[in-house]
């Protein structure tokens, strides 16, 4: 849907962010086809206000309430709503103003905006995994429901939903997510427990903000997105495989019931699966750098290391297990990542954490939508305690 310009209105929720600032070099470089209508941040108001100096946003939302009058004084020349806090951010969502939803908020919080999105009949590009890792059953079955295309953003899953394209009807085997392995790909546990996180902050080939890199480095993002997979493309668990692919050339591939796999391929750079989400259907044109088979020699894959990196392997016991596992396995992440980054626990300690919390949080295997919220408090409040946050 587009308005009578035939400019696509965009409401980036998390435009700070390395997604949300990503989509607005799309944006910029293509003035014909998008418009940025709506605008939020948690807290980065410098940014949120720089973003809407130049884009002129119908709204922008600033969570932290106590820097809301600064952005409202900074656009105060302009004709740009401004609104704050958590229920601002839901109210916008169900608004009117655009076309399609970028869901950029990092973790659990991107989940009611988005929900809210699906229910107002936006469609919506999903760059937060964890609102289906919390709560796929439901987001999946209201988008079902309004009719409402849910447009991948992470690589790996619009890398299988480009696959997918023109494969309606044939069954699928199985589909390979590949990982970079991360910057400690190989390392034993003797290494890892000395790790800090200006380490476990420099992935080797992706650009990304600061909790997905630490979780592509405990191996937990991978298991995020196995359990994103089965909600995108319906999947039973089995269907599912990982494979370290440290090239990060193969952004997935998919395995047909006749044997062949179709595999998406380039260089690692999430503006591509950004403009393709904001564009879909159509593909444009772009000045992004090409890869070249001449230049690379060799792509390698390997089995991931799961004794190791323990937290893809719980990651897989949520994704058989169902329920509300996969949200009380978020919830402490989101936790031991917290913490970790503020040096309260070592690299190793995030996996106890959460291996900790999902013994001790009941589990639900038909949770309604408030009990998903219950989950994830209670699971907080757990993995906190441990640590002593």
């Amino acid at each position: 849907m587009t308005t009578e310009q035939n400019i696509r209105r965009i409401a980036i929720f998390g435009s700070t962010g390395s997604i949300g600032t990503q989509a607005l070099d799309v944006i910029a470089a293509n003035p014909d086809k998008f418009s940025a209508e709506v605008l939020t941040a948690k807290d980065n108001e410098e940014l949120l206000i720089q973003q809407a100096l130049k884009f002129s946003p119908n709204i922008v939302v600033i969570g932290d309430e106590k820097k809301y009058l600064k952005v409202k004084e900074a656009l105060s020349a302009k004709s740009i709503k401004v609104f704050t806090g958590e229920k601002a951010l839901e109210e916008v969502a169900a608004m009117d103003c655009y076309d399609l939803m970028l869901a950029a908020i990092v973790g659990y919080a991107g989940l009611k905006p988005t929900l809210n999105a699906i229910q107002n009949g936006k469609a919506v590009a999903l760059a937060n995994k964890e609102t289906l890792v919390v709560a796929g059953d439901i987001v999946m079955r209201k988008a079902v429901e309004k009719r409402v295309p849910v447009i991948p953003v992470d690589s790996e899953h619009s890398a299988i939903f480009q696959c997918l394209v023109g494969e309606t009807r044939n069954p699928i085997e199985k589909v390979i997510l590949t990982a970079s392995g991360g910057p400690f790909l190989g390392r034993k546990p003797n290494f890892l427990v000395n790790v800090k996180k200006e380490h476990a902050l420099q992935h080797p080939n992706w650009n990304m903000g600061v909790k997905v890199t630490i979780d592509s480095a405990t191996l937990m993002n991978k298991g995020l997105e196995m359990i994103e997979a089965k909600w995108l493309f319906n999947l039973k668990p089995e269907k599912i495989q990982v494979l370290i692919h440290p090239q990060s050339i193969i952004h997935s591939m998919v395995q047909f019931e006749d044997g062949s796999i179709k595999a998406q391929m380039g260089l690692p750079d999430m503006r591509l699966p950004i403009q393709y989400a904001l564009a879909f259907p159509k593909r444009i044109r772009n000045d992004f750098p090409r890869y070249d088979f001449k230049k690379i020699s060799t792509l390698n894959f390997e089995e991931p290391d799961m004794k190791t990196f323990r937290n893809l392997a719980l990651a897989m016991e949520s994704l058989h297990k169902g329920g509300n596992l996969p949200c009380i396995m978020n919830a402490a992440n989101e936790i031991a990542v917290y913490a970790f980054l503020r040096n309260r626990i070592g690299f190793l300690d995030m996996t106890d954490v959460i291996e900790k919390t999902m013994q001790k949080v009941p589990y639900i295997s038909k949770p309604s939508l408030e009990e998903y919220f219950e989950s994830d408090g209670e699971a907080r409040t757990y993995a906190a305690d441990i640590i002593h946050l």
